[in-house]
């Protein structure tokens, strides 16, 4: 961890009600916000808002008069939101507020969303950028293999990593396949989950701890009874508790680095020996590291150059036989993957990289 504030240990069952731990409120273009009130609680040190929501609208517009009519609609809307945005930066930095911006993944040009947030929400290198993934739903939501590339561009124009923004469920999926997903498992993850514990359902085999909890929103928090009420706001304001003081958060804001890895899927492998020096007994069992994952084309090579080492090194009559994979069983589950992925993504060209849920989704809501 950056900075040289005290972090706390990771405290997964109501950390909210210990008054050494720092919380951070995160807000939309509807939740109404009294400034002078907010800024009242010591314990908020940071401010998050939504940033962009998937693509942008269309930049003319044309169509139908009822489409033209709708463009139109968007783009004061998207222009409201945008100022509404700055207008708050502004007040949040004056109180003192540690600033972040979120991006609303939604299905749709990742590359193009991603200019999208740098666009509109214009992150100064003190300014925390979040990527909202609500669910582990393609349909509705930016897909997580959209997600990496998002993430990706992100770093190659700002040189920093956004947090992980997303709930148990998805976040857990993640975990069990960070091998297919290496930078979004390695993002600091902003956790959403409305319950008191969440020890058990925390995904620790990747992830040793959550660097902002959101516990407390719209969800379970009413009129009788909330987790944590801010002054100055609803009850549908978002409230986020992280596990360290707030001299530690104001430290390691924004992050924007990838959390250590924790790979335990091989360690090592025994090195493969000689056929001469092992009847001799005069070898020792050496061990290697294995890189996770092990990819079936690499694997298949070490295998074979080792077999060749190993026995046919020592026996010059006897050759490998010829074959069309060469490498055997694991070159051959290599090239029925490879054409699945490239099935799929011939099947993926015919998608509309146009229409978005962030301009067609969300047509009855609005």
């Amino acid at each position: 961890m950056h900075g040289t504030g005290k972090a706390a240990e990771q405290d997964f069952s109501e950390p909210w009600k210990k008054t050494d731990r720092a919380l951070v409120v995160d807000a939309y273009e509807y939740n109404s916000i009294d400034w002078q009130k907010l800024s009242g609680d010591k314990r908020i040190v940071g401010f998050i808002n939504k940033g962009s929501d998937g693509l942008p609208p269309p930049y003319a517009c044309s169509g139908t008069e009822t489409e033209i009519r709708l463009c139109k609609a968007l783009w004061k809307r998207h222009a409201v939101a945008r100022e509404l945005f700055h207008t708050r930066k502004v007040v949040a930095k004056a109180l003192g507020l540690e600033w972040g911006a979120y991006h609303l993944g939604r299905p749709g040009n990742p590359i193009e969303q991603a200019q999208n947030f740098l666009d509109f929400a214009e992150p100064g290198p003190d300014d925390l950028m979040a990527l909202d993934i609500e669910d582990n739903d393609p349909e509705k939501w930016m897909s997580l293999e959209d997600a990496e590339i998002f993430v990706r561009y992100i770093f190659q124009r700002t040189g920093r990593y956004p947090i992980l923004y997303t709930n148990g469920a998805t976040s857990r999926y993640i975990a069990d396949n960070r091998y297919r997903y290496r930078l979004l498992s390695r993002l600091p993850l902003w956790y959403a989950r409305y319950k008191p514990e969440i020890g058990i359902h925390f995904p620790k085999g990747n992830w040793q701890g959550y660097t902002l909890w959101q516990f407390s929103a719209q969800a379970n928090c009413g009129e009788r009874r909330c987790p944590y009420r801010v002054a100055g706001t609803g009850n549908d304001i978002d409230v986020n508790v992280a596990p360290m003081d707030a001299d530690a958060l104001r430290n390691a804001w924004p992050f924007g680095w990838l959390i250590e890895a924790t790979d335990v899927f091989v360690a090592s492998v025994p090195v493969p020996i000689a056929r001469d020096d092992g009847v001799k007994g005069e070898s020792r069992i050496r061990y290697a590291s294995v890189a996770y994952p092990v990819r079936l084309d690499l694997l298949a090579n070490a295998l074979r150059s080792s077999w060749n080492k190993a026995v046919l090194g020592t026996v010059p009559a006897v050759k490998a036989l010829g074959s069309r994979y060469a490498y055997g069983m694991a070159e051959y589950a290599a090239v029925k993957l490879e054409r699945r992925v490239r099935a799929v993504a011939y099947r993926r060209a015919d998608l509309d990289p146009v229409s978005t849920a962030s301009t067609e989704l969300d047509r009855p809501a609005r």
